[in-house]
């Protein structure tokens, strides 16, 4: 009997081992359990349908649960199927036998499915702000995940849930201006943390890759950060646009190739605001072209509106208040060049410095008369500062070539670009005339400064200002004064001048004030004077040498000997003055030299482009309003010939000038015939010389038309001209 019984004990123990291991492993399916599921499903949310299989049941002795699994299951909601490939979860057996079933965890795998039908049955279980970012965000995208949820006596989900996976072209729309698509990559996904890794994209078309992206929420927002690559990008100008406004700069964008590391972070907030934004980059920027507007011709010559930027290598650094950006690599006009710049902007001040090495491109000054030679090195370093009213103070600016040296310190512009200040200057240079210059401008005081030097090359300065119009470039916004002091001055290559002495007192953009004293090496004086009394500018200058001035206008050749005197009264944009030019010689002069041919009178004309012809006296009155020069009268009296004359000139447009010209020995019988008047004019025989020309010369400035017509009689006007001229000598 006690043998029986061991015998069935043995069996019953057997058969629950081999029960519980079959249980254990094997398991059992059955539907059974699919109405209770399926029923505490509804209690999580009435608007969830469940589709499910047979139910696969594993035993877990040790913890006393049951694990259910079943495959080929669809979740539906409000007309929305998310079609799942497994769903996993385990049963207390002392629920189940105390008849309180209930689900305390479920592990869904998914098939492929629309990221945003995920997305709002997520929102449906927990409405946390992180995913109603994320709706926001994410347009479109494929997902493969296994989600696992915990949940708590009441059936809600706990914020434990964790929800790792794939994601197959993905869109999303950070800004208006940026668009993220085809987004491929692994993710996990937890209450307090996103993590992202090898994710590709398209930003605007264009491929980059983040190798790590981490989203954390503290603080009720989000902290993202993460790492960006990009190999070989190419953006053309519309690229850009959907990114930066390139129209507020005075450029065009046309290519851009690079490739770049980059880190960055920043946070979001409940109502999708972007803070704290940080990126770090280490930028290859292997080509970059500029259709510069700017008109930097002036500076080099070989210039044809467009930079190339090549092999620069840049670090940036980026956050609020703070940008930094530092590199170096190549910039090509004609030839390829060296460059080096550094940007950094705290909050509204931007402190910039920049290092030229220019050894292949053309660089030239035309206002210093300054151009590099040919195969030199030339160092150009420019540092300064923007300050929160928009002033640039250009801390230093220099230009080193061999022995060339120019060199600006503290120069000050205001915000409409207007120089305000500069405490030095010092130019010591050889310029495109090979003459050297060597002077120093230095502050004085608040509004005074010192030129001062030992020889300085005019010739440039000179032609500017014989071409200047009326027309003021302000340069400056204050007003000031400059004492001058050099020991040398070239007026060009054979006049020079010396011990040059005085001050120039500059006020609105224009010399109020100046008295300026030299001489040549052949002691004749120089000077200069002008005073502005009621609002009426007064300037007289005079000359020893004339020369030096006359030969800069074109159209008059072979001037020699002569000394000028000119007097001018301007007021607002009327000017009226008188040249007088005394006891010069002239070898060519082109439109009179056409006057004389056309009129027969070839000997003096031999004479004039051979020999030259002496002129006593010349004096041009002449008034100017913006580009029109009213020609009062021109009115030149020598042994040869005499000349009268009157017109106008407007600017690079249009000459027009009318005029007489009488050869001297008939000029002198009517002026010692003149109680005879009627004889001298009518002539005692038929057909006897005649006494002049009258003329005219009309057209373009360099197509100008010349016409004449023979004159038997003198216009009392030139008598009456050649008489003051007779008295006054």
């Amino acid at each position: 009997m006690k043998s029986l019984a061991v015998r069935y004990g043995i069996f019953l123990i057997s058969f629950f081992l081999v029960l519980i291991i079959f249980l254990s492993t094997v398991g059992i399916k059955t539907n059974k359990l699919n109405n209770q599921i399926q029923n505490q499903i509804k209690k999580i949310n009435k608007d969830f349908k469940i589709e499910l299989q047979d139910i696969s049941i594993i035993l877990d002795p040790i913890k006393f649960k049951l694990n259910l699994k079943t495959i080929g299951t669809n979740l539906e909601y409000i007309n929305s199927k998310i079609k799942l490939e497994k769903i996993e979860t385990n049963v207390s057996l002392k629920s189940i036998l105390s008849n309180k079933f209930s689900l305390k965890k479920l592990v869904i795998s998914t098939k492929p499915i629309k990221i945003k039908n995920l997305i709002s049955l997520l929102r449906i279980l927990d409405n946390d702000p992180k995913l109603l970012i994320a709706q926001q965000f994410i347009k479109s995208g494929y997902l493969i995940a296994d989600i696992n949820i915990e949940f708590n006596e009441e059936g809600k989900i706990k914020d434990n849930f964790n929800i790792s996976g794939y994601i197959k072209k993905g869109n999303v729309n950070v800004l208006r201006k940026i668009n993220l698509s085809e987004m491929d990559f692994d993710f996990n996904f937890d209450k307090d943390e996103l993590v992202v890794n090898d994710c590709s994209f398209l930003l605007n078309n264009k491929n980059f890759l983040i190798r790590q992206l981490k989203a954390q929420y503290l603080n009720n927002k989000f902290v993202v950060n993460g790492k960006v690559n990009n190999k070989r990008l190419i953006l053309s100008e519309n690229d850009l646009k959907k990114i930066i406004d390139t129209q507020s700069f005075n450029f065009k964008l046309d290519n851009v190739e690079l490739s770049s590391e980059n880190q960055f972070s920043f946070d979001v907030d409940k109502k999708l605001n972007f803070n704290n934004v940080i990126i770090k980059s280490n930028i290859n920027l292997d080509n970059l072209v500029l259709l510069n507007k700017f008109p930097l011709k002036s500076f080099f010559p070989q210039f044809e509106n467009k930079i190339i930027f090549n092999n620069h290598k840049i670090n940036l650094e980026y956050k609020k208040d703070f940008l930094l950006v530092e590199g170096d690599g190549d910039f090509l006009i004609k030839e390829n060049d060296k460059i080096e710049y550094k940007i950094l902007k705290q909050k509204e001040i931007i402190d910039f410095s920049s290092q030229l090495k220019i050894s292949n491109n053309k660089i030239k000054f035309d206002f210093l008369n300054y151009q590099n030679k040919d195969n030199s090195n030339i160092k150009i370093n420019i540092k300064g500062t923007k300050d929160t009213k928009k002033n640039f103070l250009f801390n230093e600016i220099s230009l080193t070539e061999k022995n060339n040296n120019i060199e600006i310190k503290n120069l000050l512009l205001n915000n409409t670009n207007k120089i305000q200040k500069i405490d030095k200057i010092n130019l010591d240079y050889i310029d495109k005339e090979n003459l050297k210059n060597k002077v120093l401008i230095i502050k004085k005081k608040k509004k005074n400064y010192i030129l001062k030097g030992e020889t300085f090359n005019g010739n440039k300065l000179i032609k500017n200002l014989l071409k200047s119009s009326n027309k003021n470039e302000n340069l400056f916004s204050e007003n000031f004064k400059i004492d001058i002091n050099i020991k040398k001055v070239n007026l060009d290559k054979d006049n020079i001048l010396k011990n040059l002495k005085g001050f120039l007192i500059l006020k609105d953009n224009e010399v109020s004030e100046a008295n300026l004293d030299s001489s040549f090496l052949n002691q004749k004086k120089i000077k200069l004077t002008i005073k502005t009394v009621n609002g009426e500018k007064i300037t007289t200058f005079f000359s020893g040498e004339a020369k030096p001035f006359i030969d800069r206008y074109k159209f008059i050749k072979g001037f020699d000997e002569g000394s000028l005197d000119f007097n001018s009264i301007s007021k607002g944009n009327n000017t009226n003055s008188i040249i007088k030019v005394y006891d010069f010689k002239l070898k060519e002069l082109p439109a009179l030299t056409k006057v004389l041919t056309l009129a027969s009178l070839q000997g003096i004309a031999d004479v004039l482009s051979g020999e030259g012809i002496r002129f006593n006296e010349f004096e041009m009155n002449f008034s100017r309003k913006n580009q029109l020069m009213s020609i009062n009268e021109v009115y030149a009296i020598g042994p040869a010939i005499s000349v009268l004359m009157e017109g106008y000139v407007e600017s690079d447009k249009l000459v027009s000038l009318r005029g007489t010209l009488i050869p001297a020995t008939t000029l002198n019988k009517v002026i010692g015939s003149i109680p005879f008047l009627g004889n001298i004019l009518v002539g005692k025989t038929t057909g006897e010389g005649v006494f002049g020309v009258s003329f005219k010369i009309k057209g373009p400035p360099y197509k100008l038309e010349t016409s004449v017509n023979p004159i038997k009689t003198l216009t009392p006007r030139f008598i009456t001209r050649t008489l003051e001229k007779i008295k006054k000598n």
